[in-house]
């Protein structure tokens, strides 16, 4: 995923959007809504089989010896080139499942990491409130073509912003995450706590920045403000919505809401960031308990890896999410060839989401064309490589692609699976 730029007093980079969509960003190309709803859809290749798997549950028994021993090389690979103290994997297939942990949870005691820990999802949780409103929808409770000023007032062209044009990132709302008044307040005090208004009165000054559907712009304030919508027509605060939608039907035990996300479940590792005004690249700074309310619905989750492996299988086929008719939709909303559908991207047959805030860095994916999922979790946000004038720390290998710790694991992952993920870098967001 390719950042946003931006930058913070002397020059110090926020990483996209502090929670990032990194795959967005890299291969969305500025489209019309209308060009959208025209082009043909070929990312998920046949969305009816897809959505078929809903009543296939994959092997409870691990993966042939080959096939785990060239994934367990390609995590073990992939981690001696990404700046993080340590990750956790897992791959779930038709074949069966495979999990590993490596690195350490707390470079200061030198605890490992291990395959249970929880960790902050970011910008994954997008995809939790994307899923919500299409629930929401496919019960009649609201439609994706209503405008915003339907539930939220003083929205700038809230009168032709649709909630489509909010879940699919082509509202022209800046993302506050852009905003210098929040960059300062943020960095200045990463403690600070903020309500879903405060994050809304840090882009309303600065929006529109384009009008509806002119084109891609990645913004934490549309998915914000999607959940203030689902909590509006649900009538229950965004935690019960989650659990009652999604955690319970899926079994999710070990995923947190953005509201009760303050402090990380045991057990979890520290995680390491060089964001903000204190990290320099020798002494990087220690993220683990800021505190996630800038994120709400478009970053604020907690989950582990046996939950996001369930819950990505689920986000790819509907299995007790949506029916067939809905999941559809959703694997058909992408740009052609590949882009940013209704809260989540697809690349080659890959769908899901990246998500990075300081301290953790998560990617969640579904291969449409072989029932595979894919989780990685990182206990660092610091991207490595060939990455520009970003900050990296000094034994950065710079021959290397640029890319964040996750990420960089996934891709290797993809490789060994037979089914390489890549993106086509693109010039940064405006």
């Amino acid at each position: 995923m390719t950042a946003i730029e931006m930058h913070h007093r002397a020059a110090r980079r926020f990483r996209p959007g502090l929670l990032t969509c990194a795959m967005a960003l890299a291969f969305a190309a500025p489209v019309t809504a209308q060009a959208q709803d025209q082009a043909p859809q070929s990312c998920v290749a046949d969305p009816g089989a897809v959505t078929a798997r809903a009543t296939i549950t994959p092997p409870d028994t691990p993966l042939p010896e080959a096939l785990a021993r060239a994934l367990d090389a390609a995590a073990r690979g992939a981690l001696d080139g990404a700046a993080a103290p340590g990750i956790i994997a897992g791959v779930v297939t038709p074949g069966g499942r495979w999990s590993g942990a490596w690195g350490v949870a707390d470079p200061e005691t030198g605890a490992a990491m291990t395959a249970g820990m929880h960790t902050r999802i970011g910008s994954v949780t997008k995809t939790f409130t994307g899923t919500a409103l299409l629930q929401l929808a496919e019960a009649g409770k609201l439609s994706l073509d209503d405008t915003i000023d339907q539930y939220v007032p003083g929205v700038p062209n809230g009168d032709i912003i649709t909630l489509r044009h909010l879940a699919n990132m082509t509202s022209g709302l800046l993302s506050y995450t852009q905003a210098d008044p929040f960059l300062d307040q943020f960095f200045a005090d990463p403690s600070l706590h903020y309500t879903p208004q405060d994050l809304l009165d840090f882009a309303f000054p600065g929006s529109p920045i384009f009008a509806p559907g002119a084109k891609f712009n990645y913004s934490n304030t549309n998915t914000v403000l999607l959940g203030m919508v689902i909590e509006q027509v649900a009538g229950q605060d965004i935690d019960a919505v989650f659990s009652s939608m999604i955690l319970d039907p899926l079994g999710l035990t070990e995923t947190t809401g953005p509201d009760g996300a303050a402090m990380l479940p045991d057990p979890y590792p520290q995680g390491f960031t060089l964001q903000g005004d204190a990290a320099t690249p020798t002494a990087p700074s220690n993220a683990t308990h800021w505190d996630p309310s800038w994120g709400w619905t478009a970053g604020g989750m907690i989950s582990t890896l046996d939950d996001l492996l369930v819950y990505g299988r689920a986000l790819g086929t509907g299995k007790d999410l949506l029916g067939a008719e809905a999941q559809q939709e959703r694997l058909r909303s992408f740009p052609e060839p590949a882009g940013y559908g209704i809260a989540l991207g697809c690349v080659n047959g890959w769908i899901g989401h990246t998500g990075e805030l300081p301290g953790y860095n998560t990617t969640v994916f579904y291969d449409t064309t072989t029932d595979t999922t894919v989780v990685v979790q990182a206990n660092s946000d610091i991207p490595s490589g060939d990455c520009g004038d970003e900050d990296v720390l000094p034994d950065n290998p710079g021959d290397l692609a640029c890319s964040s710790p996750a990420s960089r694991v996934f891709e290797a992952l993809s490789v060994a699976l037979g089914h390489p993920f890549s993106m086509t870098p693109t010039a940064p967001a405006e």
